[in-house]
């Protein structure tokens, strides 16, 4: 007989929003017209794109620092033009990289206890793009390798360390790219682009390996991600503006395995996916809901589970990695709605009676660790992602050998200006003079900050008593 329930430990996710004074009140969300996240999150912080007159800025708060955000809070402001799009660095939590309206792509690194004063120096401005920069993606597995697509309609691979564009890839797309994508281990990506066509690249050898013309038929966007199984999942509108969600093989990319209709909402579905429990979430900009799917290997393949749904339309979405989530209380995803003048946290929860490490709901997950180093993986090698166990939540006590590449970033630009041929051999000589130096650097920043505070905060007791003497008169 057969099953009328299919039998799914996801069946029952429910999502919550967090009370109110755990939410980021106050933030003036960017409101330029691009359709990507605006709002980025590690298990240290959550950066959000905001509005800024006389060029772009971001925010980047501690995950602690809820409640109101006082307006004078710093921010990152280096770009002259809006920032389009962030992305933190998978394999440190301190350097995030943002594109923007001014054609140029900046990589920063934030202190360890988030900013004190305004940031305006990045650590590297990368410039290639002739026309705006809308699209940001770090390599998953590769140290220092960052990809970013511009609408110029073309994609620049670029290696962090040097400065350098190693691979640019011009001529594959026709029109503006939606977005672009990695596979697990990196050594393909997918990109969606205004002519209705999803192609995969091997971006190594600057070749198609499949693409799809009309993958959608409609004329909005569409978005493509890589599946843990090296499928592709689409999302995009069908010719009677009907939104989708398609499954394709790359291998026979004619027909997908399956197409789900879902509504006529004309908001841009953003899919977010985790691949240790193959459950993919769908957000459209400017809708009140989150759509999630279960992924599986027998058809139909693609599974609703259900639907989040609240009373205010999202302007983006951050995604928190599996790292960050409270594996205490069974949170399999968080994300990060932002509302016209906030940032709102919702936690997706499996009902489970247990207080107990669940293990089939933590598989072991990519830790912070590269698997190669950037000029391996431009050299043509491969390594699938590093692989950690959150049986007693993620231990930050692992930042510690992550600082070391917090620092890689400034080592190999000092080694770059020394006009050094191979970093790594003479890196471990300079390393701790370099080190030593920024970090003094930093603190003494730090404490000039601190004392124009505190001169400034005397200076304004001193007017307040001034006048409280008036009125007692």
């Amino acid at each position: 007989m057969r099953r009328v329930v299919r039998q799914s430990k996801f069946r029952h996710v429910f999502g919550q929003a967090v009370k109110n004074d755990q939410c980021y009140d106050d933030i003036r969300v960017s409101r330029v017209t691009w359709d990507s996240a605006f709002c980025a999150v590690n298990p240290k912080f959550v950066a959000i794109i905001i509005e800024a007159s006389g060029g772009g800025a971001f925010l980047v708060l501690p995950l602690h620092k809820t409640g109101r955000i006082d307006k004078s809070y710093p921010t990152v402001c280096g770009h002259t033009g809006p920032v389009l799009d962030i992305d933190w660095c998978p394999h440190n939590d301190q350097v995030i990289a943002s594109g923007s309206e001014d054609c140029s792509v900046m990589v920063w690194q934030i202190p360890e206890n988030g900013l004190v004063t305004s940031m305006s120096e990045p650590v590297v401005v990368l410039e290639g793009h002739s026309k705006r920069v809308g699209i940001i993606t770090w390599h998953p597995t590769a140290r220092n390798v960052l990809l970013s697509a511009g609408c110029d309609n073309q994609i620049f691979i670029w290696n962090v360390g040097t400065g350098e564009a190693m691979i640019t890839l011009e001529d594959m797309h026709p029109d503006v790219i939606y977005n672009v994508c990695w596979n697990r281990n990196g050594s393909l990506i997918c990109t969606a682009c205004k002519d209705k066509s999803i192609r995969v690249i091997d971006p190594r050898k600057e070749m198609i390996v499949a693409e799809k013309e009309k993958a959608h038929e409609g004329a909005r966007p569409m978005r493509a991600i890589f599946l843990a199984d090296g499928n592709v999942l689409t999302t995009g509108f069908s010719r009677m503006s009907e939104r989708q969600l398609a499954l394709w093989n790359i291998q026979s990319m004619d027909e997908p395995m399956t197409v789900n209709e879902m509504d006529t909402s004309n908001g841009v579905l953003l899919p977010f996916y985790d691949p240790d429990t193959n459950v993919v979430y769908l957000c459209g900009k400017g809708d009140s809901s989150i759509r999630y799917f279960e992924i599986t290997d027998e058809a139909p393949y693609v599974h609703y589970l259900n639907t989040f749904a609240t009373k205010e339309p999202q302007r983006g979405m951050g995604y928190m990695t599996k790292r960050g989530l409270d594996v205490n209380k069974c949170e399999i995803a968080r994300f990060y709605k932002l509302h016209e003048r906030k940032c709102e946290p919702i936690v997706m929860t499996v009902p489970r009676k247990s207080d107990l490490f669940q293990d089939d709901l933590y598989p072991d997950t990519a830790g912070p660790d590269p698997a190669l180093e950037a000029e391996e993986w431009f050299e043509g090698k491969n390594g699938d992602p590093i692989l950690i166990s959150l049986k007693n939540g993620y231990v930050p006590g692992k930042n510690r050998e992550f600082k070391v590449v917090k620092k890689n970033i400034l080592d190999c630009k000092a080694t770059k200006n020394t006009e050094n041929s191979s970093p790594a051999n003479k890196s471990a000589s300079p390393t701790p003079s370099i080190k030593s130096e920024a970090k003094l650097e930093e603190i003494l920043k730090e404490i000039k900050s601190l004392k124009d505070l505190v001169s400034s905060q005397e200076k304004r007791i001193i007017k307040l008593e001034e006048q409280m003497s008036k009125i007692a008169i």
